[in-house]
């Protein structure tokens, strides 16, 4: 024991040292081995860890398969357990109604009751008989649960990018790959127990893989992501967050209270009466904001860094946007699975290969077209891409003629 502890002592003396060390861990978890042996090394040397920390690590995985992501994950979560560090604190804001935080931990709370008592409870009785009402009870449980991605979203797109001002990147790529492993078993799960046909085992391996991913996840928000957030954000960057969390949405549960901090000085309302002088005309900063919200499109701007710089906002966004997107690059605004896709499509517009494209998909109860344009300037200089979004259903069922007049 005296030797750990001296081990563990000389380490607190040496961060740059420790910090090897914690890489050569993640390492070896990564090359596969034994998970006790692991553990044995992170409890001899290292003992417990801080938030900083683990924010220190990039946990830089690559193209690993879904299997290989859980695993990776399911083991980094053993050897973490009961082993961060506690953060003292006297006032403590997330704990007030209404704060993000508050708000997270809350919908955890009825994720949790969710998936290990109620979807477990239904899980029982569908192994006994897989009759219609056991299988109607377990999907009704699944349409519950699609609410997670509101709480996922909201994680993303506003914790996430907070994150990264302050230099955290690992925790927040990874987490998004394992939410998006999390939503795809969710609808898998649905399609099974909406067309069942009697694969009964099938049903019981999705559903168990998703109490065991959704309960892990809660661990790893409450036990790193939320302490490593309070740790960095400011009061003014909460207050953003909780403004901005009505426009994405809840999970389960609502917040009973808007959250009022002790000190307060941003105004986000507060807009310059100043004029625009363009080409064809003048306009007013506010005419011009008006304007551009009114269009029947949701347009972005990102500059010729790939950082978000503008988004209209509508009354009817196809997708959640959120201001905390402002000043982040787009390939962080995206799923880290479908990055390459804008990645290869700034290329061609870079290089001026290309100066459209266009996609349209199916989305909920819309049939959504998006289109991007190159912005050059007057030299052909590339300055950022537009990003055009709308809705094409209703165009799609016009037919004969309405003139101006009828």
């Amino acid at each position: 024991m005296s030797e750990i502890i001296n081990n563990r002592e000389q380490l607190t003396n040496n961060p740059s040292k420790r910090q090897a060390i914690l890489k050569q861990i993640f390492k070896d978890l990564h090359d596969g081995k034994n998970v006790e042996e692991v553990k044995a090394h992170f409890d001899a040397f290292i003992g417990k860890i801080t938030i900083e920390e683990i924010s220190q690590l990039q946990h830089d995985f690559g193209d690993l398969s879904v299997e290989e992501m859980h695993r990776l994950h399911a083991k980094h979560t053993e050897i973490f357990k009961d082993s961060i560090e506690e953060i003292e604190k006297t006032y403590k804001p997330e704990e007030q109604p209404g704060h993000p935080i508050h708000t997270f931990v809350l919908e955890n709370k009825e994720l949790d009751k969710l998936v290990n008592i109620q979807i477990k409870g239904h899980i029982e009785d569908f192994v006994q008989a897989d009759s219609p009402e056991n299988v109607f009870k377990l999907l009704e449980d699944i349409n519950l649960l699609l609410d997670i991605d509101k709480h996922y979203s909201r994680k993303e797109n506003l914790i996430f990018p907070f994150l990264e001002t302050y230099g955290i990147y690992g925790p927040t790529t990874n987490m998004w790959r394992i939410n998006d492993f999390i939503r795809d078993a969710i609808k898998d799960s649905r399609q099974k127990l909406s067309s069942y046909n009697g694969d009964k085992q099938s049903v019981i391996d999705v559903l168990n893989f998703i109490i065991q991913e959704v309960s892990a996840m809660i661990y790893r928000e409450e036990n790193i992501l939320f302490p490593m957030a309070l740790n960095n954000f400011t009061e003014d960057e909460w207050v953003k967050i909780a403004r901005e969390s009505d426009e994405i949405g809840y999970c389960l549960i609502a917040p009973t209270k808007v959250w009022k901090p002790e000190r307060h000085a941003f105004d986000e309302n507060a807009i310059s009466e100043g004029y625009i002088k363009m080409e064809t005309g003048i306009l007013s900063l506010k005419q011009l904001e008006l304007l551009l919200n009114h269009l029947p499109v949701d347009i972005t701007f990102i500059d010729q860094d790939d950082v978000v710089r503008y988004f209209s906002h509508g009354k009817e966004r196809i997708f959640a946007r959120t201001k905390a997107v402002i000043g982040r690059t787009v390939q962080n605004c995206h799923p880290p699975r479908s990055v390459h896709v804008v990645e290869e499509l700034l290329a061609d517009f870079k290089a001026g290969r290309k100066d459209t494209e266009d996609f349209w998909i199916k989305f909920r109860d819309k049939y959504v077209y998006i289109r991007y344009f190159a912005v050059r300037d007057e030299t052909g200089k590339y300055i950022g891409t537009l990003e055009f979004t709308q809705n094409i259903a209703p165009i799609k069922e016009l037919d004969g003629e309405k003139r101006i007049m009828s």
